[in-house]
């Protein structure tokens, strides 16, 4: 028998937030907040691609951050869990105090444009 061990709280903490970690995740988790979308109202809420929201929606769903429900002939997507939108509410609350460390920031392999 094989055992496998569980992983660290800590390295399961930073696969969490690799979720959080892509402006494009961000970006529908944070149209999600609102309420329930379906992708077209996805993508028009982020500007996103269709197979670029579909492709992050599967990821969010394989994570449990994001549910999806039929509804008639549409499929609806919303926040698994209240508390994603929460932390989404932390995190801007928290950015209204260190904004400009974050932006400053040279050790995220974020391009200048970006920022």
């Amino acid at each position: 028998m094989i055992t496998v061990s569980a992983p660290s709280k800590t390295n399961l903490q930073a696969k969490l937030f690799r979720g959080f970690g892509d402006p494009s995740r961000l970006g529908i988790l944070d149209a999600l907040r609102n309420g329930p979308l379906t992708v077209s109202e996805i993508v028009e809420a982020t500007s996103l691609s269709q197979p670029n929201v579909s492709n992050h929606l599967s990821c969010l769903r394989d994570c449990g951050l994001v549910v999806a429900e039929q509804q008639g002939r549409y499929v609806t997507y919303h926040l698994s869990d209240d508390r994603v939108g929460e932390l989404l509410a932390l995190t801007e609350s928290l950015l209204a105090d260190v904004a400009l460390g974050v932006y400053e920031c040279t050790r995220y392999n974020i391009p200048r444009t970006e920022k």
